[in-house]
């Protein structure tokens, strides 16, 4: 497993799509796949994610359920619903409870995962370095404060 790679974990119920992301993308991606939410949510625990990619209709969770749960644990990595069905109402509850960056209808676009993976990526980074600023921010404000309070006192 390459460091540099786009770590992608792809959650879809059916093996065959499962197969042909992971074939579409393993040069270009390191893809991790998981046939259930919950299976998705063990490999979260152990493997750093950049990328997540679910299916919405699947049985014993759906999409926007496993993201739910993603963004309790694991709120870094950028989240991307994938669907069959033009469910109007699941895309919906992506957004508000699933918080995902994009959606996208099956059977995918090769490119236009690909474009999407990339800007989730670039938006990852963007998003990593904000927290890191603010980290620093606050650490510059607690050096701040010391120096003031030590101020005062003297």
């Amino acid at each position: 497993m390459a460091n540099d790679k786009i770590t992608v974990l792809y959650v879809d119920d059916e093996d065959n799509n499962l197969f042909s992301l992971k074939a579409t993308f393993r040069i270009k991606y390191n893809v991790l796949t998981a046939v259930s939410g919950d299976a998705a949510l063990e490999i979260l625990d152990t493997i750093k994610v950049h990328i997540i990619i679910t299916d919405q209709r699947m049985p014993g969770m759906t999409g926007v359920a496993f993201l739910e749960k993603v963004l309790e644990k694991y709120p870094d990595p950028m989240r991307i619903l994938l669907t069959g069905y033009a469910d109007m109402e699941a895309v919906v509850d992506a957004v508000n409870k699933g918080k995902i960056f994009h959606y996208l209808a099956k059977p995918w676009n090769e490119e236009e995962l690909d474009l999407t993976i990339q800007s989730a990526y670039a938006k990852y980074l963007e998003r990593a370095e904000l927290k890191v600023t603010n980290q620093k921010l606050e650490v510059s404000n607690e050096q701040l404060e010391f120096l003031l309070r030590q101020k005062l006192l003297s």
